[in-house]
């Protein structure tokens, strides 16, 4: 599409109407959507629900490996998936800033609707607004989600237990460090592609394989060592991981190390940090490695009825360093 986006394209009249037909229900339409109710008339749904929100505010746009369109369809999913559930339905609302190209806006729609069919969810509902110039960056997304838990699944944070070992389904910090290089602002230059993907084949893989979850989660904002931390924080046991063992790229390490980021607080969207008890520790590693969706898995560490409420790791020199939470902020608008 031609033109840029004006106030009276967030304003309800005709201008709106025509963009919602001719840009939103082009890429979104569906039965739930096409009945442009300001309600989505779900249905009923059996199971038990979750649901969530999440608001992206990335820049730039478009990085290698992602835009803001993917990460909002995959961050709400993945955001269900580390719950147990399978992602049915997404909102999805804009907020656009006054002179934004529509050729850019249409971009990222194309995105939104193909992540979403890829992954078998609905955009049922949405709303857009226009804000002036300078009162935003180009465009903001919230998308929020509901799914089902898979039957018979209980991943549950009051599940773990000392001797539950500890996954991970790939390199930490791609995505950061895709952010950190696309913005050009330290003059260095690196290929590093986000992992900004959908988790959603690698939990049915292992809801398939009949893998007990004990908990799940993605390591975004604050990385590897933060997510650790929220898990131990205020419990009778701690965490240790081995520093040999969590796969880290070589491009990110060589891109960190001058800049003094650590690559375990850096953001990944397309990972997931899996707690499993010691009998299923290495099927659900094989389940892992099997998935055409994972790149070097690996058992990372186990939880301790030591060190309680504190995450160590044992470096590659041998000597125990404490990870503690991640203070301030390393990047801002990473997703």
């Amino acid at each position: 599409m031609k033109g840029k986006i004006t106030r009276a394209d967030g304003a309800g009249g005709l201008k709106s109407h025509k963009l919602i037909n001719d840009l939103f229900r082009k890429y979104f339409s569906n039965r739930y959507l096409d009945r442009l109710d300001d309600s989505a008339l779900i249905g009923n749904i059996d199971g038990r629900l979750v649901f969530t929100t999440d608001s992206h505010v990335v820049k730039p746009i478009f990085f290698p490996g992602g835009d803001i369109g993917k990460l909002a369809v995959t961050g709400t999913i993945n955001d269900l998936c580390v719950m147990g559930a399978k992602p049915l339905f997404l909102s999805c609302g804009f907020i656009l800033e006054e002179g934004l190209d529509l050729d850019i806006l249409e971009e990222v729609v194309r995105s939104i609707s193909r992540e979403a069919e890829k992954n078998g969810v609905k955009i049922a509902t949405g709303d857009t607004k226009v804000v002036g110039s300078g009162e935003a960056d180009k465009l903001y997304i919230n998308t929020s989600g509901i799914g089902i838990i898979y039957d018979g699944w209980d991943p549950d944070v009051n599940r773990i237990e000392p001797g539950d070992q500890i996954l991970i389904s790939g390199p930490v910090g791609d995505h950061e460090a895709s952010i950190l290089v696309s913005r050009e602002e330290f003059e260095i230059s690196a290929e590093i592609k986000s992992d900004c993907d959908s988790i959603k084949p690698i939990i049915e893989e292992l809801y398939k394989n009949s893998i007990d979850i004990k908990f799940m989660r993605d390591p975004t904002r604050g990385g590897l060592a933060t997510l650790l931390n929220e898990v131990v924080l205020n419990k009778e046991y701690g965490i240790k991981i081995y520093e040999e063992k969590v796969p880290i790229r070589d491009e990110v390490r060589g891109l960190c190390e001058p800049l003094g980021f650590d690559p375990l607080y850096m953001a990944c969207e397309g990972r997931v940090v899996i707690f499993v008890s010691k009998k299923d520790a290495h099927k659900t590693l094989q389940v892992l490695r099997d998935s055409d969706s994972t790149s070097q898995p690996a058992i990372i560490g186990e939880v301790t009825d030591s060190n309680c409420g504190m995450v160590i790791m044992k470096t590659i020199v041998g000597t125990e360093r404490i990870l503690d939470m991640m203070s301030g902020v390393m990047l801002p608008r990473i997703c």
